[in-house]
């Protein structure tokens, strides 16, 4: 069998799409939604939420935005569970989510900034003096 080659307006494209994601993981994105998917989120339906996030983010046509995902929190009791980091203010931490909860999220917080109270757990910084 053949393989088939790539034209060059095809290659353009892959390497157009290449230096995104390079730009983007350089930090240049100016918010970032971490879906937190240890074995107690997935259980819980963090795919659900990852799957939502991911098509809020593709509707949205947002180049400024990552969605990613990380292991446990560690508050497997509130699972599933996302962190939205924007750039310049501290991380939010979300609890209990539902598809409809992490649209509403995307929208309100990611795209139009403000915070989304009745879901949130905690902001800021997670560490201890």
């Amino acid at each position: 069998m053949e393989k088939k080659k790539l034209t060059v307006s095809e290659l353009k494209n892959i390497r157009q799409e290449f230096q995104e994601h390079l730009t983007v993981r350089a930090g240049v994105a100016r918010a970032r939604v971490i879906i937190h998917m240890g074995t107690c989120g997935i259980a819980a339906g963090a795919r659900e939420i990852l799957n939502a996030a991911l098509k809020a983010l593709e509707e949205s046509q947002s180049k400024d935005v990552i969605v990613t995902t990380s292991s446990c929190a560690g508050l497997c009791s509130s699972e599933p569970m996302a962190t939205v980091e924007i750039q310049h203010e501290p991380p939010v931490k979300y609890i209990n989510l539902t598809e409809e909860k992490i649209r509403k999220i995307f929208k309100e917080h990611v795209l139009g900034g403000k915070i989304v109270k009745e879901y949130a757990l905690a902001t800021g910084s997670e560490t201890t003096a």
